[in-house]
């Protein structure tokens, strides 16, 4: 794993180092040399030549927005498919089970023609919409439910609790780990997504930062500036490289609390 590790770094520290060396000490070395002078310039050139704000904005709007109605309608599901006893439960879910096999690529002209349709091209929530859902968040919340023992929700139903209420006060409290590992999974993929939200947004007013920094970099201001581009993709990267190394013990024993059972 260590050696895995350190064939990781090696790209990773190049990106680093690149990003704070002058633009001409780094179009002029091709690999590590020696480091004879650093700089924040390249960070100051990258803001102000890409509206790097408000890609920031537009990706947290729709990376977190995307997550909130994810934890609605995954809870929802998985209750229904633990605990919820209805025909054809067990065909649905898996059909639930195999969307987890189908890419979410293979259905981008699908979607495009479907956002097309009801005018949503070139906006935020045609960017969230085809992951409001979740199949892999089902999956793991009903295995998670179904682990429980059904007595707490028998002593709710005494209580005079309702289906609601037992789901937000026994079932969601007592799974909150595996709450935590799919917002960190949900998190991660959506903050880097770059196929779909290049499809559907047009404008700078909805775009993320992955399409940002691909403008960028493909744009004649930056050109073969490596230093300007790596500095790009240290801004794109640096928030779930801090989010991790600040949470790095929670997302680990989340992990390790989600482990499921049959």
């Amino acid at each position: 794993m260590l050696a895995f590790g350190a064939i990781w770094l090696v790209p990773f520290a190049w990106v680093v180092r690149t990003a704070f060396q002058p633009s001409s000490e780094a179009a002029g070395s091709g690999g590590f040399g020696a480091w004879t002078s650093w700089t924040l310039a390249n960070f100051a050139h990258v803001w102000e030549g890409a509206p790097f704000g408000r890609y920031y904005a537009n990706t947290a709007l729709i990376t977190f927005g995307i997550l909130i109605v994810q934890l609605l309608t995954v809870t929802l599901a998985a209750y229904a498919f633990a605990r919820v006893r209805f025909a054809g439960r067990g065909m649905l879910f898996a059909l639930f089970l195999a969307q987890i096999m189908v890419p979410p690529d293979a259905l981008v002209f699908s979607n495009y023609q479907v956002l097309n349709q009801m005018g949503l091209l070139d906006t935020k929530i045609g960017i969230m919409l085809p992951y409001f859902a979740s199949s892999f968040g089902v999956f793991l919340l009903r295995q998670a439910f179904r682990q429980l023992p059904y007595e707490l929700e028998e002593a709710a139903r005494m209580e005079g609790c309702s289906r609601l209420g037992i789901v937000a006060r026994i079932y969601a409290p007592l799974c909150r780990p595996v709450y935590l590992s799919f917002a960190i999974v949900s998190v991660s993929f959506h903050w880097n997504d770059f196929l779909w939200p290049l499809i559907v947004a047009n404008s700078d007013t909805n775009r993320p930062l992955t399409v940002g920094l691909a403008l960028f970099a493909k744009s004649t201001e930056s050109g073969a500036q490596w230093s300007y581009v790596c500095a790009a993709t240290l801004l794109v990267a640096a928030p779930l490289l801090v989010g991790f190394l600040a949470f790095q013990r929670k997302f680990i024993d989340s992990f390790m609390h989600a482990g499921l059972k049959g």
